[in-house]
């Protein structure tokens, strides 16, 4: 990576600032619909959060719709009340665990991405568990503001520890005269 080049939450380039103004240190993590307005509550910052709930909260309902009429063509193909209990107990077991596990993934990054990236599957089983955590916590804040703000401050803070040590340029000192 070049001095130039800079990725989320590091600082890149040099510490007198950016091209276009931006300043020098660490940058705050984008969040999805929400950019980098979640540092400041600006642009219409709470306005996006309840319409992002509002949607989500719509989704769960759609799908809910859209998981009564696959149940009822399972009751119309007439399976079995086996099937029928399987398939219920499915979608509510998947639908618990990938609210958990979104849930969690705004409160902490995940120990084992492995992990996480194998249970992709069942959280898009589950998908009204995750339309449910995501919306709830549209309510409260943008979804993973807490945690990118601990990451964001920490970051700030040892920039400035880092930077408070610097006395200046060390080209530009004097050397001390020999005898």
């Amino acid at each position: 990576m070049s001095d130039d080049e800079q990725t989320p939450g590091t600082a890149g380039g040099k510490d007198e600032g950016r091209a276009g103004g931006t300043p020098a240190g660490p940058l705050p993590e984008e969040i999805r619909h929400f950019g980098t307005s979640w540092v400041d509550h600006e642009n219409h910052y709470t306005a996006r959060r309840l319409g992002l709930a509002a949607a989500s909260f719509v989704a769960v309902v759609a799908a809910g719709f859209v998981l009564r009429f696959g149940y009822e063509g399972l009751q119309i193909a007439n399976v079995g009340g086996f099937v029928n209990v399987l398939v219920v107990l499915m979608f509510a077991v998947c639908t618990a665990i990938a609210f958990v596990r979104t849930w969690d993934g705004f409160q902490r990054r995940p120990a084992d991405p492995a992990r996480e990236e194998s249970l992709r599957s069942l959280k898009a089983i589950g998908f009204i568990g995750s339309l449910l955590a995501y919306g709830i916590r549209c309510l409260v804040e943008a979804p993973g503001e807490k945690l990118l703000r601990a990451e964001y401050e920490t970051a700030r803070t040892q920039y400035e520890k880092r930077r408070s040590h610097r006395t200046g340029n060390p080209a530009t000192r004097k050397k001390p005269k020999r005898k």
